[in-house]
Order: structure tokens, then C-alpha cells, then sequence
């Protein structure tokens, strides 16, 4: 209560049905990465602070349970999550570099440009969290019912409806962007396997072989020539012959 006026009581809904895949997993599997780790660890960060709302609700403590569920708290288990799977993706790219310019038996100079570069590894995290992009209106949206419902009081029930609302739409935005972040891994996992594939194709070049070998094969050619008198010894070889021992 603030001075006279009653405020409205807070009821946070139930958020899982609407994470919808972030709940259930999506079964697929990415080369082995273990997303389905990542999903749980943005699922658990969700429901604990859904969990603390409504905790903090039952108390009393309005503005701790609209705190708990702000825009921001869904933003940094976004931001979290796609640190998480950047992090798990260039690991294993770079693996798979590494092993295939091994396999090649590249020289180690070429081996230590195999691995990912600081430029690339941002590129990768940036692509990875542009596919949140339609869950930051959401948020937006998420924030600006939470400011109408601090003030509201119990007649203005709109403001509840509207924050609920809000948190259910956040909360399917935020399946939408996971199920997008599996399809960029997906994509990644593609480019960079053209990469890998390029690195297999590599063959060690032929011109150190041409430069020693060439020279080598015509003075032999010339030599056995010379032995078998087909030709007179130039003055050069006479003049090596007569200072060898």
C-alpha cells in the first residue's frame, strides 16, 4: 500500500509452456556439441528467476518480482547463451582445423595459422547473436508494461493482463531465438567445414622438389653422357677430376 492507494497484487504466470523447445529440447544434434547443455543452463537461469518472482510476489515485495523478471534478466541469459555456444563452436572448429592440417602433415608454420584469429571468432559471435534480434522488441515491450504495473493499483487490472502477456510473448521470443541459434550453429558448422575441406585438399608444393632435381637429374644426365663418350668432358669437369684426389 502506498499512502491510500491499494496496489494491484502480482501473479506471475507459468513461463514453460510458452519457451516452448527451450523447455522440451529440440532433439537435434550439432556434430556432437553439446547444445542441449546450454539450453538447460538458459532453462534453469529462467525458471529460478521466475521462481524468485513469485516468490517475492507471495511476500508482497512488488518491485523485487518485477526486478526479478525484467527485460534485462531475460537479455543476460540471451547474451549468456550465445557467449556459451560462441565459446563451444570455435573449440570445436578449431579441432577439426588443427586435425585435418595434421592429417595433411602441413609444415608447423602453416599449422599455427590454422586455428581460428581473433577477427573470425567475433564474426562467429556476432552472427550467433544477431538471431536474437526479434527478441529485443519484446523486451522492450516487457519493460514498459513492468513500469505501468509499479504504480497500478487494484482497479487497474489492465496493467497485470499486459505484464503477463508481455512475459509469455518475451518467453516465446526466446524459443524463437534458440531455435534460431541451432540453425546458425548449424550454418557455421557448414562454412567452416568448406574450410576444413580446403585444408585437406592441400598438397605440399612441388617447386623445392623441381628446383633441387632438375639440376640434379641434368648433371647426372651430363655425367653418364660424358662416362659413355658421347660427349667430351667439358673443361670444368676435366678441371675437377685432376683436383680430386
Amino acid at each position: 500500500m502506498t499512502g491510500s492507494k491499494v496496489l494491484l497484487p502480482i501473479r506471475v504466470p507459468e513461463l514453460g509452456p510458452s519457451l516452448g523447445r527451450v523447455l522440451t529440447g529440440t532433439g537435434r544434434a550439432a556434430a556432437g556439441l553439446p547444445l542441449e547443455a546450454n539450453r538447460l543452463q538458459s532453462l534453469s537461469r529462467l525458471f529460478e528467476a521466475s521462481g524468485e518472482a513469485r516468490r517475492l510476489a507471495a511476500e508482497g515485495d512488488r518491485e523485487g518480482a518485477l526486478r526479478a523478471l525484467d527485460a534485462q534478466v531475460w537479455l543476460d541469459a540471451w547474451e549468456e547463451a550465445v557467449k556459451r555456444v560462441a565459446a563451444t563452436l570455435v573449440v570445436h572448429v578449431n579441432a577439426c582445423l588443427a586435425a585435418e592440417a595434421g592429417a595433411m602433415r602441413m609444415p608447423r608454420r602453416l599449422r599455427r595459422r590454422a586455428p581460428l584469429d581473433a577477427a573470425e571468432v567475433r564474426g562467429i559471435s556476432g552472427r550467433l547473436g544477431a538471431v536474437g534480434a526479434g527478441l529485443v522488441p519484446a523486451l522492450d515491450a516487457l519493460h514498459e508494461r513492468s513500469e505501468r504495473l509499479r504504480g497500478a493499483t487494484a482497479v487497474e487490472r489492465a496493467a497485470l493482463d499486459e505484464w503477463q502477456e508481455a512475459l509469455l510473448v518475451a518467453a516465446r521470443r526466446f524459443e524463437a531465438a534458440w531455435l534460431g541459434l541451432e540453425d546458425q550453429v548449424a550454418a557455421e558448422l557448414e562454412r567452416w567445414a568448406e574450410v576444413a575441406a580446403g585444408i585437406a585438399r592441400w598438397r605440399r608444393p612441388m617447386w623445392p622438389v623441381v628446383a633441387v632435381g632438375v639440376p640434379a637429374l641434368g648433371a647426372a644426365a651430363l655425367l653418364g653422357l660424358v662416362m659413355g663418350g658421347y660427349l667430351p668432358a667439358p673443361r670444368w669437369l676435366v678441371a675437377l677430376w685432376a683436383w680430386l684426389p
